[in-house]
């Protein structure tokens, strides 16, 4: 836990130090760019529809913000997510998630030689509603779990769609609160306790391209292994996300997600969206 406390003040110091050596006109060294959607699915059938299926309607909420700074040797990439979903069954008795993320990326880099940069990287998510099992037992909440992960390494960027960095040395904080483990373990944090800080490597790729005129996929992977505790299980967080532009304001929106942590469930998790709705960048 110190380490860690002690590896955030000495990243938050470094970004601080390098905001007042650039402090005038930054601006023009700022790229910035962002993406809010809010997609809709409904299905209805009437009493007399013989196929079965039960009527329902969902919503989604995505925000996704990118704040890239660029200037002589150095780089500093910074990615904003938000998102949130619902939906609701005919008969049921109230929403249920679909969606629920809070996240921050920064990565920053000096470079070194070629398309390869010294770095520093850190990595900070949550949720922000109430999570429930199927017996309907609030098993998470805001900030519960929250990840922070910090650590020093080497990144290979060939350009903005495209690059990897590798971190030998990182730093993993999982906070849980105290009701959540005090019979059992949660999300890895042992029984009675309300933290677990671990040890290990991380490898982070991230990949966009385009398989036709406007439509785009993003790819985002995560691997993590912590050297303190069974370091052969690797965890695994990969993101796709699809977005097929129909105009400037309507798309269509695919998101999968599939996470392995053994912390959590010795099994694989996957989460997988598909909306039309409004899409608008800015």
């Amino acid at each position: 836990m110190k380490k860690m406390t002690f590896s955030l003040v000495f990243f938050f110091a470094l970004i601080s130090m390098h905001a007042q050596e650039t402090a005038t006109d930054t601006t023009k060294f700022w790229t910035k760019k962002g993406n809010i959607s809010l997609l809709f699915n409904q299905s209805a059938y009437n009493k007399q529809w013989l196929g079965g299926g039960t009527s329902n309607v969902a919503g989604n909420f995505g925000l996704n913000y990118d704040f890239n700074y660029k200037k002589d040797d150095i780089v500093w990439d910074n990615k904003f997510i938000l998102a949130y979903g619902l939906t609701k069954i005919k008969g049921g008795d109230k929403p249920a998630k679909t969606d629920d993320r809070l996240e921050l990326n920064s990565l920053w880099g000096k470079k070194a030689k070629g398309q390869w940069y010294y770095s520093m990287f850190f990595n900070f998510k949550t949720q922000m509603d109430t999570g429930l099992d199927k017996n309907d037992e609030k098993i998470s909440h805001f900030f519960s779990p929250a990840y922070f992960q910090l650590g020093p390494g080497m990144l290979w960027k060939k350009s903005n769609n495209l690059s990897v960095n590798f971190s030998p040395a990182t730093s993993k904080l999982i906070i849980v609160h105290p009701h959540f483990t005090k019979f059992r373990s949660s999300f890895g944090v042992l029984q009675g306790d309300s933290s677990r800080f671990e040890f290990g490597s991380s490898i982070s790729g991230y990949y966009k391209f385009n398989i036709m005129t406007n439509v785009s996929v993003e790819n985002r992977l995560n691997l993590y292994s912590n050297y303190l505790d069974n370091p052969q299980n690797v965890d695994v967080d990969y993101q796709m996300n699809v977005i097929m532009k129909i105009n400037k304001y309507l798309s269509a929106n695919v998101a999968v997600q599939a996470i392995y942590d053994d912390n959590s469930v010795q099994a694989v998790q996957v989460r997988e969206l598909f909306g039309l709705g409004v899409n608008y960048g800015f």
